[in-house]
């Protein structure tokens, strides 16, 4: 038999996921809509229903072993989910033991951004790295890190938290009940708030003023900034600045040989890369300078949160075998 694995990665817009074999290739990928679903119990009930049907249309030979869940605030220890920011459903919820009653196989649960650096190092660019550093620019800011070839989860299980490490305490209001979050300026959606906070307090045309806040999205501010527009240059700089300077603390706490970033704000390029850089070096220690990677993640945009949650799950049984 041929094992098979389940990568789920659930977000605040959609939810992903796809199976995937070993070496990575994703044979059947599928979505659902988050906006379709108000209470938890009708979300797991239709991911189960639908994973079941995708399954079924796994080549002949081949057999689910697991299954591996990148969500925000996942819990691995527990393989719940603890009140997560960008999710509708608070409280505790057990997904992992719902997919491991259901399906009969065992069910990894954890940060999104802590699935996301599995996957790197299983299939992207940090394979043969001991120490670095991924960061998710999505809805939120995840991250995940690895010291010595493994993946640090934390005493209860949450580690990996840096999108709600503070930039001002008096700053933006933030989904966790904080404010100046790391997240409410570096994301999507941070970015959006930006350019909103530019438009209003610059006077030069911009072609985004005339775009709602909810139609606005990272593709619409990269074109813009690419044909030269002032505010939405701007806030790829703010944006940059900010993340450079906690890359630099991050980098003094776990000296990590490369950052990766990954997401749809990455996906920007130089516009978010090049500020990042230059102001996490600027505000770096001396020894620091020039001896760490800000790089875009290995994987592709599309299969990666997928390949990373299914990841999960073949290092388990790698790790169960020895």
């Amino acid at each position: 038999m041929t094992p098979f694995t389940v990568g789920i990665d659930i977000g605040g817009t959609s939810t992903k996921f796809g199976l995937a074999d070993r070496e990575g290739n994703v044979f059947h990928q599928d979505s659902l809509p988050m906006i379709d679903f108000v209470e938890f119990e009708d979300f797991y009930n239709s991911l189960a229903k639908t994973i079941r049907a995708a399954a079924q249309t796994a080549p002949t030979g081949y057999q689910l072993v697991g299954i591996g869940v990148g969500a925000a605030n996942g819990n691995y220890y527990h393989g719940t989910i603890e009140n997560a920011v960008n999710l509708r459903w608070k409280g505790i919820l057990p997904l992992g033991k719902m997919f491991t009653d259901d399906f009969h196989v065992p069910c990894l649960v954890t940060n999104d951004a802590n699935a996301a650096a599995v996957g790197e190092m299983v299939y992207g660019k940090a394979k043969g790295m001991k120490d670095f550093v991924i960061i998710t620019l999505g809805t939120g800011l995840g991250s995940g890190f690895v010291c010595g070839g493994e993946l640090i989860n934390g005493h209860n299980g949450i580690a990996g938290e840096l999108g709600h490490t503070t930039v001002n305490p008096g700053g933006r209001y933030c989904n966790c009940g904080k404010r100046g979050c790391l997240e409410t300026y570096a994301s999507a959606t941070g970015i959006k708030r930006t350019v909103y906070k530019l438009l209003a307090d610059h006077l030069e045309p911009s072609e985004l003023r005339g775009i709602s806040f909810e139609d606005l999205n990272t593709k619409m501010i990269s074109e813009a900034a690419h044909r030269g527009d002032v505010v939405a240059k701007e806030a790829f700089e703010y944006t940059g600045r900010i993340l450079g300077m906690k890359l630099s603390d991050t980098v003094v706490h776990t000296d990590p040989e490369a950052i990766f970033l990954f997401g749809g704000l990455a996906l920007a390029g130089p516009l978010i890369f090049d500020p990042t850089i230059y102001h996490m070096e600027k505000n770096l220690m001396p020894q620091f300078r020039g001896r760490v990677k800000v790089i875009p993640s290995g994987l592709e945009n599309q299969t990666a949160p997928i390949l990373g949650a299914s990841s999960l799950v073949w290092d388990h049984l790698e790790k169960k075998s020895k």
